[in-house]
């Protein structure tokens, strides 16, 4: 009874924690864009502030709750903080003050990604086989709050922000009856580095945590593609219910959340990763293809295929980092992997996602075939390299 208490917890953290992103993160170009009339660089470099904020903050984050503040107090703290961010967000009209404002709020959100996966591990008996059922109720969380705001015609509104600052709120207060983890002690002062969290990365000494640490963030370039372009590609192809078609992906997530422990089983972490890269070769080849037929059956084939690939390299990603991090350094490993991924790698992807886009775009007309062609040869040199590189030890 108990273990099922901590886990009814645990996927209660995971659902609050998405549905508060899923509020705002996905209609706020609309909002940006048809209320506020901001530039398209301006909304661009809007939505580059969660990958900055995942580079500055998760890792820092990560150390405060490893040496000083229970991981659930710290949750606390940020999302109460973040509550009163995003009410302010709505009361901005320009945007030299709304970018800082979103940069801090997306400074104090960031790295609660990080600890709830840290919270969860560390209360999970068997996280191999429990961890993706807990985070499966973060996906619903996405996708109701989503859901609730399309449904209510808010998305070219602050109302999405305001309902993100109350659930942030509400989450705040709930992770005060999250349990409970004192901070590790130790009798050696702190130096500099450990303050800063740089303990973490003492981590990459070891060769196969780099070689992970460094293809999860290489993965995340292509992945940029998807989640900058997928939405204006389709609707130039033909499919009108451009947001419901993608919503394909987010439902394959939530089946593969469900079924990871048992193909983790099988695969381990080389084998799941390589799947991950492998699924992402074979959506943006269908991709292309389907921009040179003009066929959309290519399209809604591979849709689902975004679920599966987030799925296998983050759920893949984080359980590693937990199994080879001590304890004293796992809530700053978990940061350091959303410092690779969610910071360095979409932030390289973001850049090179546009500037390729810009490349093979003339007179507004853009040429579909060779865009989708980067990511497709970026993601299967990814796929061979890791292959070669990463040497899984046998169990």
């Amino acid at each position: 009874m108990k273990n099922k208490n901590r886990k009814f917890q645990l996927s209660t953290m995971m659902f609050l924690q998405y549905f508060i992103q899923g509020s705002w993160y996905v209609t706020m170009g609309t909002y940006l864009g048809q209320t506020l009339h901001f530039t398209g660089v301006q909304i661009g470099l809007a939505y580059s502030t969660a990958a900055i904020a995942a580079i500055v903050s998760p890792v820092i984050v990560g150390m405060i709750a490893d040496r000083f503040f229970s991981a659930n107090r710290v949750l606390s703290f940020l999302n109460i903080m973040g509550a009163l961010l995003l009410v302010w967000l709505t009361q901005i009209r320009d945007f030299s003050i709304f970018f800082p404002v979103l940069l801090l709020y997306t400074i104090c959100f960031m790295p609660t990604m990080s600890l709830c996966n840290s919270i969860s591990f560390d209360n999970l008996a068997e996280p191999s086989k429990e961890f993706s059922r807990i985070r499966l109720f973060g996906s619903f969380g996405w996708i109701i709050a989503g859901l609730a705001i399309s449904s209510a015609d808010l998305e070219a509104l602050s109302t999405p922000f305001l309902i993100a600052a109350v659930v942030s709120l509400l989450g705040g207060l709930y992770a005060l009856v999250l349990p409970y983890k004192a901070p590790a002690k130790t009798a050696e002062r702190a130096s500099i580095g450990q303050i800063l969290g740089f303990d973490a990365f003492k981590l990459t000494k070891e060769k196969t945590f780099l070689v992970l640490l460094i293809f999860s963030a290489l993965a995340c370039i292509p992945l940029a593609f998807y989640d900058s372009f997928t939405n204006l590609f389709i609707t130039h192809e033909g499919i009108d219910n451009a947001a419901a078609a993608m919503s394909l992906g987010q439902i394959a997530e939530v089946i593969f959340l469900f079924t990871f422990p048992f193909f983790f089983a099988k695969l381990r972490y080389k084998g799941s990763i390589v799947a991950a890269i492998a699924a992402w070769v074979l959506m943006y080849g269908f991709f292309a293809l389907g921009a040179k037929t003009g066929h959309t059956t290519f399209l809604y084939s591979v849709l689902p295929l975004h679920g599966f690939c987030f799925t296998f390299l983050f759920v893949t990603g984080q359980l590693y980092v937990d199994e080879k991090a001590p304890s004293s350094l796992r809530n700053s490993a978990q940061g350091l992997i959303a410092f690779a991924t969610y910071g360095v790698g979409k932030y390289l992807g973001t850049l090179t996602a546009g500037n390729v886009v810009d490349r093979f775009t003339v007179e507004g007309n853009y040429n579909w075939v060779s865009i989708w062609m980067v990511p497709f040869g970026m993601a299967v040199i990814i796929l061979i390299g890791f292959i070669l590189f990463f040497k899984q030890k046998r169990s």
